[in-house]
C-alpha cells in the first residue's frame, strides 16, 4: 500500500477536487516554474509551458504539464531546477510519476466526496501547529516566504491529505477483515525460504535489450534444467549484485520481504528443483530453493504478528483494487509523450 504521509513535501502539492472538468494550473510567464518548463521542453518539447499539453485524462480531471511543474517547484524549490539536466527518459519518468501521483490523489478526494468524508478546521489548525509550528521554529514560515506560497494553501493541502487519510481508513475497515482460520493457515505455511537465484537485468523501454535478456535467462535455465551446477551459473552470469559472489544464495528471507514474483516463486517451486522464468521490475530470474521452514515460536506468541502480516497483505489488495476501479470508472488515461 502507498501509504500517505502528512509531511511538508507531500501537503504542498495541491490536490484539487472538483465536480466536472476545471482549468488545469496554467504557469504564469515567467515565473520559476514557466523558466523551468521552458528548460525542460527544450529537451522534452511536449512539455513546452505555453501548450500546457496534457499528460493523463479522466472523464472528471485533465493532469497537465503545468499542474506538474507547479507541484515540482513548490516541493522541492531551487533544486527542482536540476530536472533540466537530466536526460529525456528520466525527465519523461519523473513528470509521469508527480502526474499520476497527483491523479490518484484526485481520484480518491473525488470518492471521498461522494462518502462524506468530513474533516473539521480545528484539525488541520492542530495538525499544523503541532508538527510544524510549536517549537517556535520560523523555518516553516522562512520557507513559505521565500516559496511565495501562502498558508492557507498549506491549510487546504493539509486539509486534502487529513480527507483522504479518513477515506482510506473507511474503505479499510470495512473491506479489510481476517478471520482466525487465516491465522492459523498462515502459522503453518511455511515462513522462511532459502533460494539459489540468477538475475538477468533490463531495462525500461527497451524491447530488443529485453528479448535478449529473457532469450538469455532461458538459455541458463535449460542448462541448469540439464544438469549444470547452478551456483557455478550464479557465480559467472547473474547479474545480482546482491549474490553473485556467493552461488546466488538467499537464505532464511520472511515472507514479504521479496517482491511478490520473486516470493511466490520461492515458496512454491519444489525444493530442488529449478523454476520457471520470473519477471520482476529488476529484470528475469531463475530460482532453485534449495530450504523452506515454518515457524518454530508458539502460535500465541507470533498470533498478533500474523494478524499484522495479513492485514497488510489485504490492505494491499485492497487498495490496488480501489485504485484500479476508480481509474477504469473516470477513463483514466495515460498520454504518450
Amino acid at each position: 500500500m502507498k501509504k500517505i504521509y502528512i509531511i511538508l513535501v507531500a501537503l504542498l502539492t495541491a490536490f484539487n477536487m472538483c465536480a466536472k472538468k476545471e482549468p488545469s494550473a496554467v504557469l504564469k510567464t515567467g515565473t520559476p516554474p514557466y523558466l523551468l518548463a521552458e528548460k525542460v521542453a527544450e529537451k522534452v518539447p511536449y512539455l513546452i509551458p505555453v501548450k500546457n499539453n496534457a499528460l493523463i485524462t479522466t472523464k472528471y480531471f485533465d493532469i497537465k504539464s503545468g499542474d506538474i511543474f507547479d507541484a515540482i517547484y513548490t516541493n522541492f524549490g531551487k533544486q527542482a531546477n536540476r530536472l533540466s539536466t537530466f536526460d529525456l527518459e528520466q525527465i519523461k519518468n519523473i513528470v509521469m510519476t508527480h502526474a499520476r501521483q497527483l491523479a490518484e490523489m484526485n481520484l480518491f478526494l473525488q470518492d471521498a466526496k461522494k462518502m462524506d468524508i468530513q474533516v473539521a478546521d480545528s484539525e488541520v489548525d492542530s495538525l499544523i501547529q503541532n508538527n510544524y509550528l510549536s517549537s517556535g521554529d520560523d523555518r516553516l514560515q522562512n520557507w513559505l516566504k521565500e516559496n511565495e506560497i501562502s498558508m492557507d494553501r498549506v491549510k487546504q493541502d493539509v486539509h486534502n491529505s487529513l480527507v483522504i487519510q479518513k477515506y482510506l481508513d473507511a474503505v479499510f475497515n470495512r473491506e479489510v477483515v481476517i478471520t482466525e482460520e487465516e491465522i492459523l493457515k498462515l502459522y503453518n505455511e511455511d515462513k522462511y525460504a532459502s533460494v539459489r537465484h540468477i538475475l538477468i537485468t533490463t531495462q525500461a523501454d527497451n524491447d530488443s535489450f529485453n528479448q535478449a535478456a529473457k532469450k538469455k535467462i532461458g538459455e541458463l535455465r535449460q542448462r541448469a534444467l540439464s544438469g549444470e551446477d547452478f551456483a557455478a551459473l550464479a557465480n559467472q552470469y547473474s547479474e545480482d549484485p546482491g549474490s553473485n559472489r556467493n552461488g546466488g544464495l538467499y537464505e532464511n528471507f520472511p515472507h514479504g520481504q521479496m517482491v511478490k514474483p520473486f516470493e511466490d516463486a520461492a515458496f512454491g517451486t519444489p525444493i530442488n528443483a529449478i523454476s520457471e522464468i520470473v519477471e520482476t521490475q529488476y529484470g528475469y530470474h531463475i530460482l532453485k530453493p534449495i530450504e523452506r521452514k515454518r515457524e518454530e515460536m508458539p502460535y500465541a506468541e507470533v498470533k498478533d504478528q500474523l494478524l499484522q502480516t495479513l492485514q497488510n497483505s489485504k490492505r494491499n489488495e485492497v487498495y490496488e483494487n480501489l485504485l484500479k476501479n476508480l481509474k477504469s470508472e473516470a477513463n483514466y488515461k495515460e498520454i504518450e509523450f
